[in-house]
């Protein structure tokens, strides 16, 4: 546990905050492990707390947690004072600063003395000592701090007191004529015992709390007088009892910690494999559902062959029989008859396109062999050029004339548009 270091009382507040401002600097793995944007604020409030009740001083501890881990912290050690029928007494508390501090509220616990009794079944402080008031409850960051936290505790621990004073019988009672702060005025009643000294009360069989040592002129004292006090022993069989339960607690916890790391190394090996598992498994039904579709498709272009391999075997076999029947009188230029007018008047100028372009080649071929005069090539080819381009105008104007027909064929099969 790191302290302040000691000065004279004038110099103290400077002390604390060159000491809170050391700490809350420190890099590396002996860094307190707050965050860097809240750093700042930590010190305000340890600050203002330490101005506010200058018996709770800030300081570093190791504080455990329940799956064993230790880790360096803040807190504030030392008394909240308390008003309890007019007189005032100092409960001593330790006030940690957990990790996510100042996001979420630190822990408080009563720190009780040697000669003190946590309350049974206490209304905010379990018998572990750990203290749950509204005011944690509601925490909200960043308008909760320590100040008002203290307010807090102050309040309802007048209210209902967390501590009593744990006496031993005295051979030699005198007459105490002011109610003490013991085990009576906390009792179910809120009335005075008629007789101020009891008994010892055994040591407490809860476990301790994870706080250090109590600070200095944490006792409560009693408002008068009263029987001195006696310090409670321990056999040494107890302690070495105690000792043992101890180390072994922290040897299991360390075989719990190690094996914690090797499972979780163990479940991230195979959070990986999953995630890898998995991708793959989506682009095997990728490449599933894309295979399925070519499939689809080429069923369907298989049964469009087949229909047509149907028509054309059929129409081979109507006109092979034809041609055996009329193989000597067949004429190949009426094997073929135009569907209609425009459809004869395109094939007739087609082929006199064609007719008069093979007629030019020869003539071509005939000049090039000393055949046939210039003169009258040129001339013949003058001819035929002239009767070629009027061919080709026609079958233009033919192909147009098919067009129109065939987009007012397929408008007039188009269903008519609804006109609201």
């Amino acid at each position: 546990m790191v302290h302040p270091p000691p000065s004279p009382s004038s110099s103290t507040a400077q002390f604390t905050q060159q000491f809170l401002s050391s700490v809350l600097s420190q890099r590396g793995p002996s860094s307190l492990p707050y965050s860097e944007d809240v750093k700042w604020l930590i010190r305000q409030h340890l600050l203002s707390l330490y101005e506010t009740y200058p018996s709770l001083h800030p300081q570093t501890a190791v504080f455990t947690h329940n799956d064993g881990r230790s880790v360096n912290l803040l807190q504030s050690d030392g008394t909240v004072p308390m008003v309890y029928q007019n007189v005032t007494y100092n409960i001593p508390v330790v006030i940690w600063l957990m990790e996510t501090y100042p996001r979420h509220p630190p822990l408080v616990f009563v720190n009780p003395t040697r000669d003190m009794i946590i309350k049974r079944q206490h209304a905010f402080v379990n018998p572990s000592g750990l203290v749950s008031i509204p005011y944690l409850q509601n925490w909200v960051y960043p308008s909760s701090n320590l100040v008002d936290l203290t307010r807090n505790l102050s309040h309802y621990f007048g209210l209902d007191p967390p501590l009593y004073s744990q006496r031993r019988p005295n051979p030699n009672p005198s007459p105490n004529p002011n109610p003490s702060f013991s085990s009576s005025m906390v009792s179910p009643s809120g009335s005075n015992s008629a007789a101020s000294i009891r008994p010892a009360i055994p040591p407490r069989t809860y476990p301790p709390s994870p706080y250090g040592s109590a600070a200095g002129g944490g006792r409560i004292p009693p408002p008068s007088p009263s029987p001195p006090l006696g310090s409670a022993t321990e056999e040494p069989g107890e302690v070495y009892r105690r000792n043992a339960i101890n180390k072994l607690v922290e040897t299991v916890h360390l075989d719990v910690e190690e094996l914690r790391k090797k499972r979780e190394v163990d479940m991230e090996g195979m959070f990986t494999a999953q995630a890898v598992l998995r991708q793959r498994e989506g682009e095997i039904l990728k490449g599933l559902r894309e295979m399925q579709f070519e499939k689809e498709g080429l069923e369907q272009q298989l049964q469009m062959v087949l229909m047509n391999t149907d028509v054309l075997e059929g129409w081979v076999r109507e006109n092979e029989e034809k041609l055996v029947e009329n193989a000597p009188n067949v004429n190949a230029d009426y094997a073929f008859e135009p569907s209609d007018s425009l459809s004869k008047q395109m094939l007739e100028s087609t082929s006199s396109d064609l007719a008069i372009e093979d007629v030019i080649y020869a003539m071509d071929k005939a000049v090039q062999e000393g055949s046939i005069p210039f003169d009258l090539y040129l001339r013949n080819v003058r001819l035929l050029s002239r009767e070629q381009f009027f061919h080709r105008a026609t079958s233009a104007k033919v192909r147009a004339a098919q067009m129109q027909a065939q987009v007012t064929s397929m408008a007039s099969r188009a269903p008519p548009y609804a006109v609201n």
